[in-house]
């Protein structure tokens, strides 16, 4: 799709159209299964910060837009602050009033239900996009499987040639996993510039295994953003694909795997970068999804719709790391109390929420800092 308008404007529309309903979602999440569990919800916020625009509802909970778009929160009664970190003496001294409808006063298995629904709507919601997409669309299935899995051509620079591949080779696996077609092979590839993977290929009638180094490469796509991948150099016979229609269950089963390797590819990401085999450069923050969101947008509905559920599941996923102040975190707590059945000391709880909290916002500030430097107008 062409662009009909200049893209800052894609970058200003782009970014709350995305954020503002995950948010509201994810919080959307905590809220209802709070209510359904009797806790009263106190505020009810997207955004941080001063209050620009809300309301009260016959319920008491006040429905606020505030002046910071990057993030939200729900404060149940009881919580100290918007993250819900417990204060023990203020627990222990409540009296009976105060502890109806309160949060930390609520079950176990309820306060962890409640958490944990802000990511699992994001997961939902996901699920509910990729499916859909599989409903109307179809799944995409090799037109030849076997012509799209044997080597027709080699690049000028091919890793795979001079590893000792030959044209007529058809692939059967990299590093143990089966692929099925070429898109399986160029996931198997892509991520992983400079690592040695282990192909298998049928070669007259004989499956051989061969060792292949990837070759690191940069490429540019249309808006300048540059990725490292792993190429071999190899080219397929025919690599085009049809879509065959799907039913409503086969496409929640094919929404789920296909959210699983996205997740992995994520966790793969993050350890690559621990491990040093890809920069910290390649970190994104606000900044870097507010551009990546107007640049979707200006393609198309359908590939912001696609960015919205592949954003959703990140935003679950960072949400159930063990982190505390995060959902995760929270949870660890409850897993904590649940195994040694009274909860974690209120000393060990403020050392841990404290250290996540500075953990957060190193992070916050860390990636924003990258995500500004990487920017054209820095002279990147």
């Amino acid at each position: 799709m062409d662009l009909t308008l200049p893209l800052w404007v894609y970058y200003v529309i782009g970014f709350p159209l995305l954020l503002g309903p995950l948010v509201t979602v994810h919080e959307l999440g905590h809220y209802l299964v709070g209510r359904w569990f009797g806790v009263h919800a106190e505020a009810f916020s997207i955004g941080f910060g001063k209050e620009i625009w809300g309301f009260t509802d016959k319920r008491g909970t006040r429905w606020k837009l505030a002046l910071l778009p990057l993030g939200g929160y729900v404060q149940f009664k009881g919580d100290m602050n918007p993250a819900s970190i417990p204060d023990a003496e203020a627990i222990a001294n409540a009296t009976v009033d105060e502890r109806v409808g309160s949060f930390h006063h609520a079950a176990l298995w309820k306060r962890a239900l409640i958490v944990f629904a802000g990511p699992a709507t994001n997961i939902l919601l996901t699920l509910a996009i990729f499916a859909s997409f599989f409903a109307f669309f179809g799944k995409p299935v090799p037109a030849d499987a076997e012509q799209q899995l044997t080597i027709s051509t080699f690049a000028e620079q091919s890793p795979a040639r001079e590893a000792g591949l030959k044209v007529g080779d058809r692939i059967v696996s990299i590093d143990g996993e089966a692929v099925h077609g070429f898109r399986d092979v160029q996931d198997a590839i892509l991520l992983y510039p400079g690592r040695t993977l282990d192909i298998t290929v049928l070669r007259g009638g004989t499956e051989l295994t061969i060792p292949v180094t990837a070759g690191s490469h940069e490429i540019t796509d249309k808006f300048g953003n540059v990725s490292r991948i792993g190429l071999v150099g190899i080219a397929a016979t025919d690599a085009t694909y049809a879509y065959e229609p799907q039913g409503l269950v086969s496409s929640l089963g094919l929404a789920v795997d296909h959210s699983l390797g996205i997740v992995d590819m994520m966790v793969t990401g993050i350890g690559q970068i621990v491990s040093g085999e890809r920069s910290v450069k390649e970190l994104g923050g606000p900044v870097k999804i507010a551009k990546y969101s107007g640049e979707q947008l200006s393609l198309g509905s359908l590939a912001f719709i696609n960015f919205v559920a592949l954003i959703s599941l990140n935003l679950a996923f960072i949400n159930l790391l063990p982190i505390p102040a995060l959902d995760g975190g929270h949870l660890a707590f409850y897993a904590a109390e649940a195994v040694r059945r009274k909860p974690v000391g209120p000393r060990g709880q403020e050392v841990a929420y404290r250290a996540g909290v500075a953990l957060v916002l190193m992070l916050m500030i860390f990636v924003t800092v990258n995500d500004l430097a990487g920017l054209p107008v820095f002279g990147k």
